[in-house]
C-alpha cells in the first residue's frame, strides 16, 4: 500500500484485488459452523494469490518469479475447489458465484501467461 512497486500497475493485480474483495463477501454467506474451516481456508487462499504475485514480482531471478506466480495460481485452484465443495454442500448455487468464477478465470489466464513468458 505504501510502497510504489511495479506489480501494482499490472492489470492482473487489479483483478486479484477484486477477487479478494469478492471472496470475502461470499464468505460472509457461509454458515457459521464453517468459520474455522472453509471460510478461513478460502480467505487464506485469496490472500495468498495476492501476496505471492506481489512478492514474486520483486524477485530478480526469472525462475524465482515464476515459482511465486505458480504458487499464486495454485491458490486460485484452492479457491475454486473450496467453492465447488460449498456448492456440493448446498451452501450456494453456482449462479451465486458467477462473478467470482469470472475473476478466477481471468486471474488464472493472466498469471498463466506470466509463468509462460
Amino acid at each position: 500500500m505504501f510502497l510504489n512497486l511495479k506489480h501494482k500497475s499490472l492489470d492482473v493485480y487489479l483483478v486479484i484485488r477484486e477477487l479478494v474483495k469478492e471472496t470475502y463477501k461470499v464468505n460472509i454467506l457461509l454458515p457459521v459452523e464453517e468459520r474455522f474451516n472453509m471460510i478461513q481456508q478460502i480467505r487464506r487462499a485469496a490472500i495468498s494469490v495476492k501476496l505471492n504475485l506481489a512478492e514474486g514480482s520483486t524477485r530478480k531471478s526469472e525462475a524465482e518469479r515464476r515459482r511465486f506466480y505458480e504458487i499464486s495460481r495454485g491458490s486460485e485452484v484452492e479457491i475454486d475447489a473450496a467453492l465447488e465443495s460449498a456448492v456440493d454442500l448446498n451452501y450456494f448455487v453456482i449462479e451465486d458465484l458467477n462473478h467470482i468464477g469470472v475473476l478466477l478465470n481471468r486471474c488464472f489466464a493472466m498469471i498463466s501467461k506470466m509463468i509462460e513468458k
